[in-house]
């Protein structure tokens, strides 16, 4: 982008940062500190869920953005998993002391 000057898809290089790599790193951080965490089936749904909607959605929207008119409905479906990835993971953030201790510096 930045030597074409071609910006046309700066929403799907966005999302794909932010979601796929910043949100990605943030959780991985969380369950590398909290272990115990980590250890659940619910961890497990989140990573799957989450993940299972990026890939939907990552795609989808640059094909929406290239004019695909068809991708439109893959694109709902790939960001209401996303969503309910970052539902799950806020769930698991906010349960978090209630599940065990810190695994960090026990």
């Amino acid at each position: 982008m930045g030597l074409s000057g071609n910006h046309e898809f700066i929403d799907a290089h966005a999302h794909l940062n932010l979601l796929g790599w910043v949100s990605s790193a943030l959780s991985g951080c969380f369950y590398a500190l909290h272990p115990t965490v980590a250890a659940k089936r619910r961890a497990w749904v989140h990573f799957t869920i989450y993940n299972a909607g990026l890939v939907l959605m990552l795609p989808s929207l640059y094909l929406v953005q290239a004019g695909h008119a068809w991708a439109e409905p893959l694109l709902q479906i790939g960001s209401s998993l996303t969503w309910a990835g970052v539902i799950l993971f806020a769930i698991l953030v906010v349960t978090a002391p209630s599940l065990g201790k810190v695994g960090v510096g026990k």
